[in-house]
């Protein structure tokens, strides 16, 4: 949202440091510790300094890395500026520091104007401001230490904006260790399962409320095209209908057809609403379902999953093995404590491959960092390479999705499985990533 430049506040920032910190970098090859450093006035010195056509690849990763903490701390203390100044009375320049006991409801617009905003803007980051400040200061305190950045906190405080004050400071707690691996789509995902797991009912209601106020809206666009969007639909419904255009694009492209494949999914959209399109009855849409046994079976109502979409509430998984509709559901049966895959099959027909359902069973999307493409969309790809003497067994193969399969073979990115469902990823200037998925089936 803000953009600062570290060597315009060198000198200007009275923020307490730590002196062994600043000798660590003023060290010979400080690049090799800059990425355990934290944000604060070492740091920006530091980064004023680096010459970035003197760093090779690898290199520049890390100072990238180092400036988004150091920028996600900046963000942290402007909100934090904000904040305070909504519970500042209207006085004249000279007037003293004093704090009344409720936010201005004019505050925002004093924002609006020292920083060229429009009303609503104005609003929406003074709300922030004080719903992370003194609503939720763990998840400010982790913006400001530069551990999470600024989507990162909206994710969490947008996520427990209906659960009252207590639960969602325990929601939040239980999400920030991991919220620095996650992205925005993971970190929303868990956040909402963790809402259902906590409250079951709650999670109900507002889906049937929502689904109340579902509609089609359209909207034209100034270029002459339009916007056609479905609002408030049912999850599982709309994932499926989502796998059946993707099916059918796949079909329908052929090499020589100029369209991009999200040119051909919008054809085949509105051809499928316009009647025109005919399709094989035999292609039926694929949802996979994951749902740990104590819930199939009644005695709790933890979330279930339809993996690289969304959490849903345990009566969608226990539908899903008696639902008679055209769709074919993949369900995958989980331990309820370690999450390992107990059994795994379709309530339709059998899989075409078991060897790739285990595999798609224990990790339900493409394998590469925050990728969050089912794995019945992604390609089977051999961790070790078929033509290097890779065997096509389920301890050597993982989903990945056609651009992060295509990524290892022709981006120069490594990728290992020391063990099944633990991936270890190698970029071009030799940074590691990993993803971790639960263990093999028994």
């Amino acid at each position: 949202m803000f953009a600062y430049d570290e060597a315009m506040i060198v000198g200007l920032w009275d923020q307490p440091f730590d002196e062994e910190q600043l000798d660590i970098l003023d060290r010979p090859g400080l690049l090799d510790s800059l990425e355990d450093v934290g944000p604060g006035l070492g740091l920006s010195r530091t980064l004023a300094s680096v010459d970035r056509t003197e760093l090779n690849g690898h290199d520049l990763v890390t100072v990238i890395q180092a400036r988004a903490r150091q920028i996600a701390m900046l963000q942290a203390e402007q909100l934090a500026d904000m904040a305070e100044l909504a519970y500042c009375p209207p006085g004249p320049a000279c007037s003293p520091p004093i704090r009344q006991a409720e936010p201005d409801e004019f505050a925002p617009d004093e924002l609006r104007a020292a920083l060229t905003l429009t009303r609503l803007t104005a609003e929406n980051t003074m709300t922030l401001a004080l719903d992370l400040v003194d609503g939720l200061p763990e998840v400010w305190r982790a913006l400001q230490k530069g551990l999470i950045d600024l989507p990162r906190a909206k994710v969490l405080r947008e996520g427990t904006d209906h659960l009252d004050t207590t639960i969602a400071a325990e929601a939040v707690a239980r999400l920030l260790p991991e919220a620095p691996s996650l992205t925005t789509g993971e970190l929303r995902a868990r956040l909402r399962k963790l809402c259902i797991d906590t409250d079951p009912d709650d999670a109900a209601k507002r889906r049937r409320q929502a689904l109340e106020e579902r509609r089609v809206v359209a909207f034209p666009d100034p270029d002459g095209t339009a916007d056609l969007l479905g609002l408030n639909l049912p999850g599982d419904r709309t994932a499926a209908i989502i796998d059946r255009i993707a099916r059918i694009a796949q079909k329908t492209k052929t090499a020589d057809d100029p369209r991009t494949i999200d040119q051909v999914r919008a054809d085949i959209f509105l051809e499928l609403l316009e009647g025109r399109h005919r399709v094989n009855d035999h292609h039926r849409p694929v949802v996979d379902i994951r749902v740990d046994l104590d819930t199939l079976i009644g005695l709790n109502d933890n979330a279930a999953e339809i993996p690289g979409w969304a959490p849903v509430i345990a009566d969608i998984a226990r539908q899903a093995l008696t639902r008679q509709a055209d769709g074919q559901w993949r369900i995958a049966v989980t331990d309820p404590d370690s999450g390992n895959v107990l059994w795994d099959g379709t309530t339709r027909r059998r899989p075409t491959a078991e060897q790739r359902r285990h595999v798609e069973a224990r990790q339900t999307t493409c394998t590469f960092p925050g990728c969050r493409r089912p794995a019945h969309q992604s390609d089977f790809d051999h961790t070790l390479e078929a033509a290097k003497g890779g065997p096509t067994t389920v301890g050597n193969g993982a989903p990945g999705c056609r651009h992060d399969h295509r990524l290892r073979h022709e981006g120069n990115w490594a990728v290992e499985q020391p063990e099944p469902g633990h991936y270890v990823w190698t970029s071009p200037h030799g940074h590691i990533y990993e993803t971790f998925f639960s263990g093999p089936p028994p």
